[in-house]
């Protein structure tokens, strides 16, 4: 019998460019604990692309940053939807 295994992970969009791996957890942390968080960059400029990913160890913590309406980090308004899986 085989079981499939949910990821819950979240795709974080319009990051502010001085955000930070650890800042983008510290924020995601206060709906569950975190077991990783991204942020995608430029591999010839090293800058943030403005977007990233956060995993959930559980589905309470992503699905209380799911139900959340809005999500705010230095005073810019985040897109927040299930990442895909590709």
């Amino acid at each position: 019998m085989s079981s499939v295994r949910r990821t819950y992970k979240l795709f974080v969009g319009n990051l502010p460019w001085t955000i930070g791996q650890k800042e983008l957890e510290l924020y995601f942390s206060k709906f569950g604990h975190v077991s990783s968080a991204a942020i995608v960059y430029d591999n010839q400029q090293g800058i943030s692309k403005g977007y990233g990913f956060v995993t959930f160890s559980s589905g309470d913590g992503y699905n209380s940053a799911c139900n959340q309406n809005l999500h705010y980090l230095e005073g810019r308004a985040l897109s927040v939807k299930e990442a895909s899986n590709q």
